[in-house]
């Protein structure tokens, strides 16, 4: 055996999960025969789309089986013990002492109705790890290098006291506290907006280089994983495809399709001319919650197009979701106007006739909760061809068909029901849904944040795509400047419910920029080793 085996943390060989059907009691594997091995100290980084096992493997690592899925062949070897054969006693006993885990939303890790200091110290002192007092010190110390704000005090806040990347690095101190071995990172960035992600990224790894502790990176950015695993393994429909140092991997791939993930952001989309032609204005709007008492839009005077898609960015609270529900009749504005092809359009959704509803569509960020489970695909895209254009029967089923081509998936999805389409299949029916009013404008709302890349760089095409064909306008709203740059002809930048920048994209995305946009660029990740540190060292020194 070699020196590495004998010396590895955690050791998976010949690694099979499989999930048994409720229905049939049939079992399909999802991981096949995978293998690596891990150091202490060490951070492997699992990289792939949806559905490739990346979590999988990481909650196997803890002997723990989401759902239905279990342990079929192999092993996993933490600490010399195999987790696969442990008993559920001697797991409970190494979980949150031994080997750690952080979700993706910290939000739901959290009690509501406690303490962060109380959560965060409870699993080191119930494992006996410290005392309670040992805990708090630690837990201190923790807030310290991870950079919480005002650390002395931080443990006495609540949940919803602090902000979402506050609370991800809250949830990496609380998997920290009781000194673990191995911590498992299931994409603990992916819900934050480039500017948090990247301070949060910095904090994690930060801690692990101070700690010691061996990770395991669960992304489906490659960009990302790139700042701070030793090595990645790349996988694909629960096979590995590539394990390598992190170097080899995004600089000399040996595979096709982690070629294809390096790759991935080449879309480029040439910004339309200038069109007078103007189907969506605002004019002067401002917006309020609280009965006016939280300002969150002041002044916002934008225009779209006819055939040409205007992105608006920012950070998460720059009000740009608030923006899509003033237009959509979701939320008055307290001042200003929305005019839709010249005509006045009524700020309340209940006033709007059903061609004002018709003429302007929405496209939701989680496909996930934008569809009834219950209903097929059939029925989710044929309810507006009915309700708007009173189609039924056959004539409604030829025109679902239509639209489930000019989608890219067919009629043979018709009869199936949400779940049982991937997260990409998912939103291209939303998009099919909106397309079905034939509107003047739809409203992309962070529709791709939620994807992989492959899978977001394909809905972005067919966004594209369907221009071209139906004659569609965009306001595209995302917080990505990478997407926006594929897909916009303008770009409006907002901050703080304000425009800071706003112009033809050939414009916005040309020097010299204004601090906020700057800061935006410059929290892009990118595809080369060192680009963090250099990023942080570079926002630290304009801020001095």
């Amino acid at each position: 055996m070699s020196d590495q085996v004998q010396s590895a943390l955690l050791q998976v060989r010949d690694l099979h999960l499989a999930v048994e059907s409720k229905s049939d009691r049939s079992v399909h594997t999802i991981v096949s025969n995978v293998s690596f091995d891990l150091l202490k100290g060490q951070v492997l980084g699992l990289i792939g789309e949806s559905g490739a096992g990346k979590s999988t493997i990481g909650l196997a690592a803890m002997g723990y089986g989401r759902g239905a899925v279990r342990i079929v062949g192999g092993s996993v070897v933490l600490n010399g013990k195999d987790v696969a054969a442990m008993k559920a006693k001697d797991l409970q006993a190494i979980r949150g002492c031994e080997i750690a885990y952080v979700a993706q939303s910290a939000a739901l890790a959290f009690n509501p109705a406690h303490p962060l200091m109380d959560q965060i110290v409870e699993s080191a002192v119930l494992h006996g790890r410290l005392t309670r007092k040992q805990a708090e010190e630690r837990a201190l110390a923790l807030f310290k290098t991870l950079r919480l704000p005002d650390p002395e005090h931080f443990g006495n806040k609540y949940p919803h006291q602090v902000s979402g990347g506050q609370l991800q690095r809250a949830m990496t101190a609380m998997a920290l506290c009781a000194q673990p071995d191995l911590i498992v990172f299931d994409e603990p960035t992916t819900a934050l907006d480039v500017t948090t992600q990247m301070d949060v990224l910095a904090a994690i790894k930060d801690a692990i280089r101070q700690t010691h502790v061996a990770a395991l990176y669960i992304t489906h950015d490659l960009a990302v994983v790139a700042q701070i695993a030793d090595r990645i393994m790349v996988l694909r429909n629960g096979n590995m495809v590539e394990l390598g140092e992190t170097e080899q991997v995004i600089h000399y791939p040996k595979e096709s399709y982690t070629r294809d993930l390096v790759s991935v952001r080449t879309l480029q989309h040439l910004e339309k001319p200038v069109t007078n032609d103007i189907v969506l204005r605002m004019d002067g709007i401002f917006a309020a919650y609280g009965g006016g008492k939280a300002k969150v839009l002041e002044d916002i005077s934008l225009e779209l197009g006819a055939g040409r898609t205007l992105a608006v960015v920012g950070e998460s609270g720059s009000g740009k979701s608030t923006l899509a529900r003033v237009l959509v009749g979701l939320l008055p504005p307290t001042q200003g106007q929305v005019h839709l092809h010249g005509s006045l359009l009524r700020s309340r959704l209940e006033e709007r006739t059903w061609e004002e509803l018709r003429r302007l569509q929405l496209i939701y960020q989680m496909a996930d909760v934008a569809m009834n489970p219950r209903h097929r695909i059939r029925d989710i895209i044929g309810r507006p061809l009915t309700f708007y254009f009173g189609m039924k029967g056959a004539e409604r089923d030829r025109r679902v068909a239509e639209l489930l081509d000019e989608i890219e998936l067919g009629n043979r999805f018709a009869d199936r029901f949400p779940a049982e389409l991937s997260g990409g299949q998912k939103q291209r029916v939303c998009i099919a849904r909106a397309l079905a009013a034939k509107p003047e404008v739809i409203i992309c709302d962070e529709v791709t944040s939620a994807l992989d890349p492959l899978v977001a760089d394909g809905i972005l095409k067919l966004l594209l795509k369907l221009q071209e064909v139906e004659k569609v306008s965009y306001l595209f709203i995302s917080h990505d400047l990478a997407t926006v740059s594929a897909i916009a002809d303008s770009i409006a930048v907002m901050h703080r419910g304000r425009l800071v920048r706003y112009g033809s994209k050939s414009t916005v995305l040309a020097p010299p920029f204004d601090d906020y946009t700057k800061l935006l660029f410059e929290s892009v990740p990118r595809m080369e080793r060192g680009w963090l540190e250099s990023a942080m060292a570079g926002r630290t020194q304009a801020l001095a």
